[in-house]
């Protein structure tokens, strides 16, 4: 590797060297030079305790201190996943206790990081990092922005704690004193700071294993990894010495089991894993295929009685379930499935054609595996690669597993966020203070860059050599909601545009002016990187201008829907950006993403995650003695108030939405309920599903909409679930993704509603029952007897292992007049309720209450055993009561059966409606729609897997507990 002086690396257009800035220019916005920000705050003791399903306590700690204005959520999320040390040895963690207060943690990572700094030469003197300090500090206290989560998790433990002295040689860092990659001497003395690795393999049986132990170690330290596995020769090709190649999906295999054995950063999270397979590849259809095959695996041992749960035998016997797939998909090939044409693969080896492939079938399969489990998603290249900064050192393959890092092979991002719900004035945007957030965020960034330490020798080289930073924000939905736009309105994608654009543009320009003082990326003017020894340009300057004058145009393009001195500040940032990065060059590569913010997005109590609008309009608040309280999502009063609406209204509509989850007019037992809300003012409103008991949610186009209107303002992409609803078709969602390809989006990621039938968000409630009963009046108590001599049915049935026999006797006229069910032995307790429960049914049945009301009264009532059935009709019981009333409905009420039974298949027959299907798609075990969303809405995180709650939000690409905190992602 060669050795850059940095310090005359920046040119002027012409080859001149410039004079570099020596220090940067930090002024105080958020904190006073008298007083510390956390003397500013009130503080509180709070104890956190996490439950699981049955209440059994499994996280708790006691006396934590945190900010008043801290949630309960936060206050978990802090206590179980970023306080370091163990509750059993006390609270000192110089001696292995634990932390127990938010100042330990913030003081930890922002004075490390200001230390850092000052070493470094990024601070001219001890005032100036001080003030850099006291301004991160106020803002990590007072949750106007937040790290991702390795931050939290390793930053400042050896620094401040002495943690890792004695521990084994640690990962590898970036000796700025030598310019060269050497070993750490302990695990944590150079942190692991990165969420998101993008990791190169080579076709050779070292290289495949050598990605299999980087990946654990990324996964061990709490960070996320992605593969494009396009490099790996197919099984169509040859081996040197004879014989068959393997092919990449048997290598995948490998990959998804490492990611399903390593914790994500020891702690509750979930290993994140990408991989990635280009269309020009021959296994490419048997990847397009791999998650659906292995799914109806699963739903045939779950048929067979196997635990379904997402930690159960059926799932975790199949492969690739601990890992998102997506297909890096060319125009060349986007356009050939619109036009029918044919495609050819072509070999890894020698790159010449393979086999001719149906380009519009693939797309056609690609659409049904997202119908069924919602993978593959899709990559768009060409895209990607127009907005690539650094084309000289080769293309783009693949993303981290939230999909919003985008870059070279072998690197590394670190991320943070900021809520811009903190920024909000009721005049807009604070643009001033939100770009001092944005700078101070882009330095300390910068600082951990080369004070991290990564898992290999090639990505701690070309961290070094790019320094790609990851910048975004969270709250977006919130924020449009309480100005009164609706999410994908005209007003609402202005806002959304100029806040990114003004953001991204801050960002470069505080990477020119960092280039200035420290030199811009060696990357910047020597194109070469890791793995690559020939590049095909000598330097990046000519690819990075470009793109960041098309970043330029477009803030300029900026029309009258963006809020005008926002706009106006963006273009100014820009301008300033460009003229600075043409003197000095840049100091990062990449600046910003949009990230999920699952876990750091509840850290700073934000309403909605990422880019994402509204899941829904309620909030779920734990109580202390037990039990959730339902409460509107903070930004609906506000909304409220913004749309001019009195105190009154806006206290009717907040108590319509906590007892219904709507801002709709509901109709309720044959009376219309009033929301007080006007017509006009409900799409502000609108959520990716439905919510409570309303009818609304937003179109598939919104999010497409959105992700169009900010992906020109980003360096990277953006973690976004396109919503679909349930009756959403295959064909649709392959137009789906054509759209998103004409937009101009990087990738997409798409959710099917209902496709998993163990939905990660509940947005509705039971629906109560419509209309009243019709019963007919009499002046006394009516009861019709059976004859003695009746017909009858018995239904023998099992649910969760549990069987037992339903008897139903009938009029004469065929209608049921009583129900025994018997279970277990006589004169045990079940034996005897279940005998209680049909002696009441049997008298409802008698005395005239109609059977539609008793069905839809005990429908999904749910307690122990509880589990899936044989019966095709109902796959899932809640409970036995839950079957028997369904089981009712099935046999005796007219249209039930049509309407309710998952088991009425269309009248084709798979065959019919998949004529190009393959061999092993045909023979493999197949089950009924509602097994199928059930199953796959198990596989996307009913419980969560640590404490069994079903308050998982779905953020982005990835989700989190909403009871725990546990983060399904990396960020």
């Amino acid at each position: 590797m060669k050795n850059h002086d940095h310090k005359t690396a920046a040119t002027s257009k012409n080859g001149s060297n410039q004079d570099h800035v020596h220090a940067l220019s930090i002024d105080r916005t958020f904190s006073s030079e008298t007083v510390h920000p956390y003397d500013e705050m009130t503080w509180s003791y709070r104890t956190a305790e996490i439950t699981d399903d049955k209440g059994k306590v499994i996280f708790k700690q006691e006396n934590i201190e945190v900010p008043e204005a801290f949630s309960d959520l936060a206050t978990k999320i802090l206590a179980s996943k970023y306080f370091y040390g163990d509750i059993e040895c006390g609270t000192n963690p110089k001696e292995g206790g634990r932390e127990s207060s938010f100042k330990q943690v913030v003081d930890r990572v922002a004075t490390t990081i200001s230390d850092w700094g000052l070493e470094d030469g990024y601070f001219v003197d001890e005032s100036q990092a001080r003030v850099f300090n006291e301004e991160l500090t106020w803002l990590l206290s007072n949750q106007y922005g937040a790290f991702n989560s390795p931050v939290w998790f390793n930053l400042g433990l050896y620094q401040k704690y002495g943690v890792g002295k004695d521990s084994c040689k640690g990962n590898y860092y970036w000796d700025q004193k030598h310019d060269v990659v050497m070993r750490a001497n302990s695990q944590y003395e150079y942190p692991q700071c990165s969420a998101c690795f993008i990791q190169h393999v080579d076709d050779n049986m070292d290289a495949i294993m050598d990605l299999a132990k980087a990946e654990a170690m990324l996964f061990k330290f709490g960070s996320g990894s992605g593969t494009d596995l396009s490099s790996i020769r197919s099984t169509r090709e040859k081996l040197s010495g004879g014989g068959k190649p393997s092919g990449p999906l048997s290598f995948l295999a490998v990959y998804d089991a490492v990611a399903g054995v390593v914790k994500s950063g020891g702690k509750t999270r979930r290993a994140a894993k990408m991989n990635v397979l280009k269309d020009w590849h021959p296994d490419i259809e048997e990847f397009i295929h791999a998650k659906q095959i292995e799914e109806r695996k699963a739903w045939a041992l779950i048929e067979e009685g196997y635990d379904p749960s997402f930690n159960g035998d059926a799932y975790g016997s199949i492969k690739y379930q601990n890992e998102n797939l997506s297909v890096r998909a060319s125009d060349e090939f986007m356009q050939a499935a619109i036009d029918g044409s044919k495609f050819y693969t072509r070999r890894v080896t020698d790159g010449q054609p393979c086999e001719e492939k149906d380009a519009s079938h693939l797309l056609d399969k690609i659409a049904e595996g997202t119908h069924i489990c919602g993978d593959p998603g899709m990559q768009f290249d060409d895209t990607i690669h127009k907005w690539h900064t650094c084309k000289g050192s080769g293309r783009q393959n693949c993303t981290n597993p939230c999909s919003e890092y985008l870059f070279l092979d072998n690197s590394a991002c670190n991320l943070a966020s900021l809520n811009l719900m903190k920024f909000r004035t009721p005049d807009g945007l604070d643009a001033e203070r939100f770009a001092a957030a944005a700078k101070i965020f882009i330095i300390a960034q910068e600082i951990i860059v080369d004070r991290s330490s990564y898992p290999t020798e090639g990505i701690t080289y070309n961290s070094h050599w790019f320094r790609t930073l990851g910048l975004g924000y969270a709250n977006l939905g919130a924020l449009l909601m309480s100005y009164g736009y609706a999410y994908a309105s005209d007003e609402g994608l202005g806002l959304a545009k100029a806040i990114t654009a003004a953001m991204t543009g801050v960002a470069y320009k505080t990477s020119a002016e960092l280039a200035a003082l420290k030199g811009p990326f060696a990357g910047y003017h020597e194109a070469a990187h890791y793995g690559v020894p020939h590049p095909p340009e000598k330097d990046n300057v000519s690819s990075m201008l470009k793109v960041i004058e098309l970043h330029k145009s477009h803030a300029e393009a900026l029309d009258h829907n963006s809020p005008k001195p926002l706009a106006e500040f963006a273009v100014k940032a820009w301008k300033e950006a460009a003229d600075l990065g043409k003197r000095y060059g840049y100091r990062n590569a990449q600046v910003t993403v949009l990230a999920p913010t699952g876990t750091i997005g509840f850290l700073m109590d934000c309403d909605t995650t990422g880019v994402e609008p509204a899941i829904g309009l309620v909030a779920y608040k734990t109580l202390a003695g037990g039990g959730v309280m339902t409460l509107p999502i903070k930004s609906i009063p506000l909304a409220l108030e913004t749309m001019g609406y009195d105190r009154d209204t806006i206290e009717q509509v907040c108590a319509h939405v906590k007892e219904y989850g709507t801002v709709e007019n509901i109709e309720l037992s044959g009376k219309s309920i009033q929301s007080g809300l006007k017509e006009q003012h409900i799409p502000v409103f609108d959520s990716a599903f439905r919510s409570g008991m309303g009818k609304r949610y937003l179109p598939y186009t919104a999010h497409i909409d959105m992700m169009s209107a900010v992906q020109p303002f980003l360096s990277g992409a953006i973690s976004k679930t396109v919503n679909m609803p349930q009756e959403a078709t295959v064909k649709e969602i392959r137009e789906t993704y054509i759209h998103a390809w004409k937009k101009g989006i990087k990738g997409i990621a798409i959710y099917r509603d209902g496709s998993k039938r163990s939905a990660p968000v509940k947005t509705q409630k039971e629906k109560e029952e419509a209309q009243k009963p019709e019963v007919q009046v009499v002046t006394e108590p009516y009861r019709r007897k059976l004859p003695d001599t009746r017909e009858s049915l018995t239904h023998k049935f099992s649910i969760g292992g549990s069987e037992g026999y339903i008897t139903i006797g009938k009029y004469d006229d065929g209608q049921p007049g009583e129900v025994f069910i018997q279970m277990s032995k006589a004169g045990s307790t079940i034996n005897g309720l279940m005998d209680c429960v049909g002696t009441l049914v049997s008298l409802c049945l008698q005395y005239g209450v109609p059977l539609e009301t008793l069905v839809k009264k005990f429908s999904h009532v749910r307690f122990e055993p509880e589990g899936m059935t044989k019966n095709p009709h109902i796959p899932f019981a809640k409970s036995v009561i839950d079957y028997v009333a369904r089981q009712l409905g099935m046999e005796f009420i007219p249209g039930y059966k049509e309407k309710m039974s998952p088991a009425i298949q269309e009248d084709d027959s798979f065959e019919d409606r998949n004529p190009n299907a393959t061999t092993i798609e045909r023979e493999a075990p197949k089950v009924d729609k509602a097994q199928l969303e059930f199953l796959t809405q198990s596989e996307g995180n009913l419980t969560c897997p640590e404490c069994g709650s079903g308050k998982v939000k779905v953020t982005g690409t990835c989700a989190c507990c909403l009871n725990c905190g546990t983060s399904l992602g990396c960020s």
